[in-house]
């Protein structure tokens, strides 16, 4: 494999900030490109994050990183589970909240799966918070479902949590982390 930069396929600018300082922490730099990822309908998040990964090597010919992350309440049977991107634009948090009007379960888990591949090797890495969701928004930081989301061990929701709380902790951070592990002793070694 070529020693070619690691490219990020994302633009969010939320998620780039979370992931920066992680990347820096690993000693891994790379950079992000303006193709939108390529995403199969699935219930599994890690099979989206291999199908994407595969799809963006085959356009950039570079090594690629992607990740696909799925909030499950089991309340509402695991929905919005691998659809929750979708679902945030449809009906947004609010929508969620509203199908819980009534509802006393309301444990829930973020799961995100980042895939990589570089032509040689194609793997993915999973992270998982557990939680439960909250019965009304809260916070103005994070994105997403962080209004609605209060992880396991803590009072307050994602979006109430500094954003140096929330990469200690987060779903994202735990996939990125065995992503750069494994890619630092296996594929960027020194």
């Amino acid at each position: 494999m070529s020693k070619d930069r690691l490219v990020l396929v994302t633009q969010n600018q939320h998620k780039l900030r979370e992931l920066r300082p992680l990347f820096k922490r690993f000693n891994v730099d790379f950079e992000t490109t303006t193709i939108k990822k390529h995403e199969v309908r699935s219930e599994s998040v890690e099979e989206i994050a291999r199908v994407a990964a595969k799809a963006a090597f085959d356009v950039l010919q570079k090594p690629v990183v992607v990740d696909d992350t799925g909030f499950f309440v089991d309340g509402l049977r695991g929905f919005p589970g691998s659809y929750a991107a979708i679902i945030l634009k449809t009906i947004g948090y609010a929508g969620i909240l509203r199908l819980m009007t009534d509802e006393v379960e309301r444990a829930s888990r973020f799961e995100t799966a980042v895939g990589y591949c570089d032509g040689e090797h194609l793997e993915t890495f999973v992270g998982t918070m557990t939680g439960t969701v909250a019965d009304r928004p809260a916070g103005t930081e994070g994105f997403g479902y962080d209004p609605i989301f209060v992880p396991d061990g803590f009072s307050k929701t994602y979006a109430q949590i500094t954003l140096e709380e929330k990469i200690s902790i987060s779903h994202r951070t735990k996939a990125f982390e065995g992503f750069l592990r494994w890619y630092t002793s296996t594929v960027d070694k020194p």
